[in-house]
């Protein structure tokens, strides 16, 4: 049963955030003198328990060194760290502008798979999370989607119920994810689309929202 309280949760990377730099994950192949399909394959399939906080920054890039049979010394793993975070820091400003303007309608908040030491680096760089309801980043809570105890801690933290939130995500699996808990949700595609689905979810009252 719905609270009343609506809630808009936002995924960022391909939906508020862009996407991973074009040519970053062959500029950091290079970087260690590997294969670049090589060192994508490795990025990908080791990252989940980075995500999630089970291994810390240096871990996560020996791992991806190892993999690649590459020595993973101090200097190489801080570079690649440093370069990845680099990689995944650009936003939309349309998308944060809406994201901004849907405040005065709804609480806002948002749920990532971003490790600590990137949840880190973008907090600093982008105050604008810092004026949102929640913001729960995979790292930092140390569960990433789409296990639903990501989503479960995004229901506690709001005080709400499930069916008081409007999932957004670009990746499909996430969103089903939601919606098994009882979420409605939406797979963005673009703004157009996503303004039309919030402009559809939230009650057509201007009320301001409850922000207990």
């Amino acid at each position: 049963m719905s609270t009343g309280r609506r809630v808009v949760l936002f995924d960022l990377f391909g939906v508020i955030a862009l996407q991973q730099r074009p040519g970053a994950l062959a500029e950091m192949a290079a970087e260690c003198h590997a294969p670049a399909d090589a060192f994508t394959e490795a990025y990908w399939a080791l990252r989940p328990p980075y995500d999630a906080a089970q291994q810390s920054a240096p871990q996560y890039w020996a791992a991806v060194l190892r993999q690649l049979s590459r020595p993973a010394d101090t200097g190489t793993t801080e570079k690649l760290r440093l370069a990845d975070i680099d990689s995944w820091s650009r936003v939309d400003e349309r998308m944060v502008a809406y994201v901004q303007s849907l405040r005065s309608r709804a609480r806002v908040a948002v749920l990532s798979n971003i490790p600590a030491d990137h949840a880190d680096a973008f907090s600093a760089a982008q105050p604008w999370l810092h004026g949102l309801d929640h913001v729960a980043l995979s790292g930092r809570i140390k569960v990433a989607k789409p296990d639903p105890a990501a989503f479960q801690h995004c229901v506690g933290a709001m005080r709400a119920t499930p069916p008081d939130f409007l999932f957004i995500d670009d990746r499909e699996e996430n969103v089903r994810a939601a919606q098994t808990l009882g979420m409605a949700g939406h797979v963005f595609t673009g703004l157009d689309a996503l303004v039309k689905a919030v402009d559809a979810w939230l009650p057509t009252s201007t009320t301001s929202p409850c922000r207990a």
